[in-house]
């Protein structure tokens, strides 16, 4: 029995030698199991706070870019309204001016008649003038070519707004008809040719003094 004993001494050793080298790797195969879930889990982490970032400049780039959108809308409104108001200026005048040529045509119409005559403001009829000559008609129709070159310019600065067009822009007859009150151009009463001129240079006509003032 004491014989046995030194080798039950050494094999109990082994034994419990053997189980603290189990635990041991046991515990160490949990380490590493744990360092690559901490590894993970910063990884993880770190794609998190990428995602973050970038979702945050997304929304801020967002936020310029409307941010600019609703003062370019704001912008566009002014011009619009500056546009309008433009418009209806410009309309007043033409009108202005059409009352003016219709005067002037009138007036015209009634020295065709009877070149002796001229009319008196404010009297629809026409009492004998001794100073009525050629030179005087020669006025009268000057008078009225210059209403139909307001006329005209007049139509040209509203179309030009309406169609947004700038300084030198060319255009057609066709192009101003609508913007005319008779859908067409009118003539000179002394035989005369218009000339349209692009957009921001006056109109002219071919006869000589029949032009707009500076």
């Amino acid at each position: 029995m004491k014989a046995l004993l030194p080798w039950l001494c050494v094999v109990g050793l082994a034994i419990g030698l053997g189980w603290v080298y189990a635990a041991n790797l046991k515990k160490d195969a949990e380490l590493i199991a744990l360092r690559v879930d901490s590894q993970q889990l910063e990884q993880l982490r770190a794609e998190l706070e990428a995602t973050n970032s970038a979702q945050t400049q997304a929304q801020s780039e967002e936020l310029l870019r409307l941010r600019k959108e609703n003062e370019d809308l704001l912008r566009l409104r002014n011009e619009v309204s500056q546009l309008r108001k433009e418009k209806q200026q410009l309309e007043a005048q033409v009108q202005k001016a059409e009352a003016q040529a219709q005067g002037a045509q009138a007036q015209f119409q009634a020295l065709r008649v009877n070149p002796a005559q001229t009319p008196v403001p404010g009297q629809p009829g026409t009492v004998p003038h001794p100073a009525a000559t050629p030179q005087a008609t020669e006025q009268q129709q000057a008078a009225i070519c210059i209403n139909n070159l307001r006329q005209i310019d007049g139509a040209k600065e509203q179309w030009a707004l309406e169609k947004q067009k700038p300084r030198g822009a060319l255009l057609t007859v066709a192009d101003l008809a609508p913007y005319l009150k008779t859908n067409a151009l009118p003539t000179c009463p002394a035989g005369g040719v218009y000339t349209i001129n692009p957009v921001g240079y006056a109109p002219l006509c071919s006869i000589p003094g029949h032009a707009l003032g500076k």
